[in-house]
């Protein structure tokens, strides 16, 4: 990250710290997300964080992974359900 904090790519630079899961898998840093605009934001700058990651000595390939949250699947399937009946849906405790 200071690599990219020091290179000035800010916006990158705020990306990574947004990051909490990720993990080396053999040669790939492996980062999993289900933000799609932090996905977005990472994969453009995908040459920029190469460079970081070769910048502290390291020779791994950089993979980002979308990935569908618990939530987002129950509110897609929300919107399936009022899709279908044709009102809103209201879940009540």
């Amino acid at each position: 990250m200071l690599y990219l904090k020091e290179h000035k790519k800010v916006a990158l630079h705020v990306a990574c710290g947004d990051i909490t899961n990720a993990k080396i898998d053999g040669d790939q840093l492996i980062v999993r997300s289900s933000d799609g605009f932090l996905v977005d934001v990472l994969e453009s700058g995908r040459k920029e964080i190469e460079s970081a990651i070769r910048w502290q000595g390291l020779d791994l390939k950089f993979e980002v992974v979308k990935y569908e949250s618990s939530e987002q699947k129950i509110n897609k399937d929300i919107k399936k359900i009022e899709n279908f009946f044709g009102n809103k849906v209201v879940f009540e405790d």
